[in-house]
């Protein structure tokens, strides 16, 4: 059985190989021990705090074959994106140029390095490994921080950022990087997200420019690579679509990469999702797939399971799904449809 869980520091290694397989771009599970360490020590640190508003605070998750001990996944949740520093994006903006003598009325479109975001709280980390892309494990493995955060509202913002990976090749080279950002920096694109995951993306973004840059002067390839997704994130894009996120006004400042956004009240796992007692038994054969988490703090588990359930009546889970969320009968869980 896969169940979600918090990381703990046991787990370094295997979160360390899959940091290894992560796309570039994914800054927040750079493939370095020493920063590996430093995140799962914030993320245990956050757990066991108590806390009323959003803060310094992250939370980080694995994804647990039980019978194998082998991690399959990650994902994580920073309470505020820029608490310690900003949180930069490009904001799509619209300028209009307008000359009554010659007739002439034009809409030009164009990027604004912008912190709007400052604030938010921040979904970071995703990582699947490949034979579970597409299944509901991918599910279990994105959605499951949206039930955390639902039975923990206090610790979150009010609204919900996610950067996705944009579209760079096999050599690491990225359209959009090459033509804004290397045109700063003289290093490539993957040299340079390697460079944020190990320091700061913040110093890199310092030295980008801060004045609007015309979108139409940029390249075709790197116009067109503006909010494309990289073909290994799509799963997690996708998902996050289906969440109700947004994702037409910000893009990443490196790759171009879409920046999505939500309010947290309108995200389907968090607005649909319900809180039901427990019944311990033989769940009937022809259920439908639910994500089911126990709604705990530091011992929070969450797992997949075929449920027969009716909306305002106990749910009844299996031993062995009960025995993985760490709940006896009577004990409330909450739960969503896959």
């Amino acid at each position: 059985m896969l169940v979600m869980r918090p990381a703990q520091m046991a787990d370094l290694t295997e979160v360390q190989r899959l940091a290894a397989d992560s796309p570039v771009g994914v800054t927040s599970l750079p493939d370095d021990a020493d920063r590996l360490r430093e995140k799962i020590a914030a993320s245990e640190s956050s757990f066991s705090a108590e806390v009323s508003f959003n803060g310094e605070e992250s939370y980080f998750f694995v994804l647990e074959d039980t019978e194998s001990g082998r991690l399959v996944g990650c994902s994580g949740i920073v309470a505020s994106a820029g608490y310690s520093e900003p949180f930069y994006s490009f904001r799509n903006e619209t300028f209009v140029h307008n000359s009554r003598e010659l007739k002439i009325h034009n809409k030009i479109h164009v990027l604004s390095l912008c912190h709007d975001l400052t604030g938010n709280s921040l979904l970071t980390s995703f990582y699947v490994e490949r034979p579970l892309v597409n299944t509901s494990w991918s599910e279990l493995n994105s959605r499951s921080r949206l039930l955390f955060l639902a039975s923990h509202p206090e610790r979150f913002a009010d609204a919900l950022v996610v950067e996705i990976v944009g579209q760079s090749d096999e050599a690491g080279d990225s359209p959009f990087w090459d033509a804004v950002g290397r045109n700063f920096f003289d290093m490539n694109y993957s040299e340079a997200e390697r460079l944020c995951g190990l320091k700061s993306r913040t110093f890199l973004a310092e030295l980008m420019p801060h004045y609007p840059i015309y979108v139409p002067l940029l390249p075709d390839a790197a116009q067109e690579a503006m909010g494309q997704v990289h073909p290994r994130a799509q799963i997690s894009f996708d998902i996050l679509m289906r969440e109700g996120f947004e994702t037409d006004h910000y893009i990443d400042i490196f790759d171009g990469g879409p920046t999505l956004h939500a309010r947290t009240s309108g995200i389907r796992s968090i607005a649909q999702s319900r809180v039901v007692p427990v019944r311990i038994g033989e769940p009937v054969k022809g259920g439908r797939p639910y994500l089911v988490s126990n709604g705990q703090l530091q011992d929070f588990r969450a797992i997949v399971a075929d449920l027969d359930w009716v909306p305002g009546k106990p749910v009844t889970l299996s031993f062995a799904a009960a025995e993985a969320l760490g709940v006896g009968e009577g004990v409330s869980v909450r739960l969503v449809a896959v």
